[in-house]
């Protein structure tokens, strides 16, 4: 990560610079894209999500919008004040289809529009799996770092970042890779093992840039919230 915090990436964003404006819409695109097409799956395509995303990056980057008043001193840091963000954007959209058509949005599943404690679950599932994609991303960039730094590895540890896709991602077994890749399954757990304290160490590493105010147990806790989230 470039930024130090990210409350430095969103002033940075605040005041227009491109680098970390970028950046932003990177880290929190999927997040926003993933929660307005789940409360919006049974519209029928009356609602635009690209359009909708858009209006949530506006609404956040123009001169006067939303990432000139986040405090940073908010509990739960950038996550509830972007989910305000993006629950007023999608409302807003919601509203014009209504008054547009003379009715009410026929959904199966009303909750999401009627209910926010619906609608929150849903968001905070989807910046779980925003969060563990970005963990990924930061392993895989430690990974490449660790392998350059000592010719020796032979490339272990981003080897390492590939054994866990395919334990996680295509829920391979443990003996399948070991035949795939010609080593003893018993070395393979051994560097399983390793390969999830690594994950855990991104994964805090991740915490530590969204929530920087935070204490080293406080970040264990969110970590347990996140995965718990995924379940």
């Amino acid at each position: 990560m470039d930024q130090t915090t990210c409350w430095t990436l969103i002033r940075n964003a605040a005041d227009g610079d491109s680098a970390a404006r970028d950046e932003f819409a990177r880290l929190y695109q999927p997040v926003v894209r993933v929660f307005l097409k789940q409360r919006w799956r049974t519209a029928a395509g009356a609602l635009d999500v690209d359009d909708a995303i858009q209006d949530v990056f506006v609404d956040c980057l123009r001169a006067d919008g939303a990432l000139q008043r986040v405090d940073a001193t908010q509990p739960g840091g950038f996550r509830p004040f972007l989910y305000g963000v993006v629950r007023n954007v999608a409302r807003r959209h919601e509203e014009r289809l209504a008054n547009r058509d003379r009715r009410k949005i026929s959904m199966q599943h009303a909750d999401f529009v009627a209910d926010e404690s619906g609608a929150a679950t849903v968001f905070d599932r989807a910046w779980a799996r925003a969060m563990m994609k970005e963990t990924a991303r930061v392993m895989r960039e430690l990974a490449t770092v660790e392998d350059q730094r000592s010719s020796k590895s032979g490339g272990r540890a981003t080897r390492r970042v590939e054994l866990l896709q395919l334990r996680f991602q295509n829920e391979t077994p443990i003996r399948e890779i070991a035949k795939l890749w010609n080593v003893e399954a018993d070395w393979l757990h051994h560097e399983y093992a390793t390969a999830r304290q690594e994950f855990h160490r991104a994964l805090l590493q991740v915490i530590a840039f969204q929530h920087p105010e935070g204490t080293r147990e406080q970040h264990t806790e969110i970590c347990h919230s996140l995965l718990g989230a995924l379940q």
